[in-house]
C-alpha cells in the first residue's frame, strides 16, 4: 500500500477537528475558497463527475460538490472520512465518499472521472509518482487533474516547517518531512511519465502580517499544477 501508516494515525487524531476553522486545519479552510475557484476557472466544476485522492475530512471535495460537482472523496483515514460524511449530512450537500487506495481506486474506475484532483497529499506518501499515475488512469480523456504540494528547496523548509510549525504555529508539529517535499520539475516529470500534459503551475503564498493567501507565479514554497489528459 502506497501509504505511511504514521502519517494516517497522524491525520486520523485529529480527525474530529476538521471542521473547526480555528483549529490545526485553520490553513485549509483559509486556503480552500482560492483552490477551489481556481479549479473551477480551468475545470467549470458544474455538471462534472469528480474525485479527491486524499480527501481527508471533505473540506475541498464538499465545496466542489456545492459548486454543482458529483463529488467523490477518497482517503485511506477510516475516521476523517467518518468526519467528512458526518459533515456532508449536516450541510445536506451529496458527496460519496470510500475508504480506498487511489492506485486501488483507479483499477476499478479508469477513466470514469472529468475532473480529478490531489491536494495537500503527494508530500505525505511513500511513492508521489503511483498516485500521479492514479490520477491520470482515473481522468477521463479531455478531463483535469490538479495537484498542489510543497516545493524542495531552503526557503521551503524554513516557511512549511520552521514558520509554519514552530514558529508561527499553524500546524502541528511534525505535519511535514522535508525530505518528501517535491519540486516543480519534479512533479512535471511524474505528470508527463503518467501521460499528462502540464497545463499552468501557480504558486500560493501567505502573509504572517496581513495573515492573508494568495494566488500568484512564486512557486518557492507552496504551488499548484493543472494538468490534463490528451483526447
Amino acid at each position: 500500500m502506497n501509504a505511511d501508516p504514521l502519517e494516517i494515525q497522524k491525520f486520523s487524531e485529529l480527525a474530529h477537528r476538521w471542521w473547526d476553522p480555528t483549529s490545526e486545519f485553520k490553513p485549509l479552510h483559509e486556503i480552500n475558497p482560492l483552490r477551489l475557484e481556481w479549479i473551477n476557472a480551468r475545470a467549470a466544476l458544474s455538471g462534472k463527475k469528480v474525485i479527491d485522492i486524499g480527501c481527508g475530512g471533505g473540506i475541498l471535495t464538499e465545496s466542489m460538490a456545492r459548486k454543482g460537482a458529483d463529488a467523490t472523496g477518497i482517503d485511506l483515514s477510516d475516521k476523517a472520512l467518518k468526519v467528512a460524511d458526518l459533515h456532508s449530512l449536516e450541510s445536506g450537500v451529496q458527496v460519496r465518499y470510500e475508504l480506498i487506495a487511489a492506485e486501488d481506486m483507479a483499477a476499478r474506475e479508469a477513466g470514469q472521472y472529468d475532473v480529478v484532483t490531489c491536494m495537500e497529499m503527494l508530500e505525505h506518501v511513500p511513492d508521489p509518482g503511483a498516485i500521479v499515475k492514479a490520477a491520470a488512469t482515473l481522468v477521463k480523456p479531455g478531463g483535469h487533474v490538479f495537484f498542489s504540494t510543497i516545493n524542495r528547496n531552503p526557503k521551503a523548509y524554513l516557511y512549511a516547517v520552521v514558520g509554519a510549525e514552530y514558529l508561527l504555529r499553524m500546524l502541528p508539529k511534525g505535519t511535514h518531512d522535508y525530505g518528501k517535499f517535491i519540486t516543480p520539475s519534479e512533479l512535471a516529470q511524474f505528470v508527463r511519465a503518467a501521460g499528462l500534459q502540464v497545463d499552468g503551475l501557480k504558486g500560493m503564498t501567505y502573509n504572517p502580517l496581513t495573515k492573508i493567501y494568495s494566488l500568484n507565479q512564486d512557486t518557492s514554497v507552496n504551488y499548484l499544477l493543472a494538468c490534463s489528459r490528451p483526447l
